[in-house]
């Protein structure tokens, strides 16, 4: 390839929030007086391996998150799309709006709004020699497998254990194939880097930080807002 790889982000924000019970889209929920979903996009805004940024939504958000990208000046935003049925639907449509020209997508749970601009860059720049990477960390908790009536049946050594989070930045030849073929044999996966190591394709990790946690209960809100205190961000 002659030109410098182009990588997008295609970040994922059409979920229902039932568990948040907030009565507002998750993402548009203040944190530090700043809703969650302009956290994510100022941090993608700011990587400087990111080309272009497409948010999928739900319809009824898709305003609200249009005039925020103006708020905060998301210069990087080429479109907001609305989701699908499935995770899987959301996503895709997310990557067929990325510009032509794009090679990497980077995709994320807009709900992950402590995301670090130097962690999307460090993903990104290990994707550019694997073709798949995933932002990890390592399991800190014992972790047990147990059978249906809730016995312990194993104990997996820790060591080899990682906490999946996002981004997960993948080829997007690479990943369009995995979903189609995913979606041919009536398979669906919550996680985007089972799609591709479903058709034999190996997905490398790269450290993440423990301090990008997923908003999905309302104590997660306090946490995060912690957590940005913590950076000196807000008082």
């Amino acid at each position: 390839m002659d030109r410098t790889p182009k990588v997008a982000a295609v970040i994922v924000a059409a979920g229902n929030s039932t568990r948040m019970a907030s009565g507002i889209s998750k993402q548009l929920i203040p944190l530090c007086g700043v809703p969650v979903i302009a956290h994510t996009l100022m941090a993608f805004e700011k990587a400087h391996s990111i080309y272009e940024i497409v948010v999928v939504a739900r319809e009824s958000d898709m305003r609200s998150i249009e005039e925020i990208s103006r708020d905060y000046n998301i210069s990087k935003l080429k479109g907001i799309v609305t989701g699908g049925s499935l995770r899987s639907d959301s996503v895709k449509n997310g990557v067929i709006a990325t510009s032509q020209d794009i090679d990497y997508v980077a995709i994320h749970d807009g709900a992950r709004p402590l995301i670090l601009p130097e962690a999307i860059d460090r993903a990104s720049s290990s994707a550019l020699v694997h073709k798949a990477v995933a932002l990890m960390v390592p399991v800190t908790d014992t972790i047990k497998v147990v059978d249906s009536k809730g016995v312990i049946v194993g104990t997996p050594e820790r060591k080899t254990l990682r906490a999946a989070q996002t981004p997960q930045i993948f080829e997007k030849t690479l990943y369009m194939e995995a979903l189609e073929k995913t979606k041919s044999a009536g398979i669906e996966f919550t996680d985007d880097c089972a799609l591709v190591e479903y058709i034999g394709a190996e997905v490398f990790s790269v450290d993440g930080d423990y301090t990008n946690i997923k908003l999905t209960t309302p104590s997660d809100v306090g946490i995060a807002e912690n957590i940005l205190k913590s950076r000196g961000e807000y008082k």
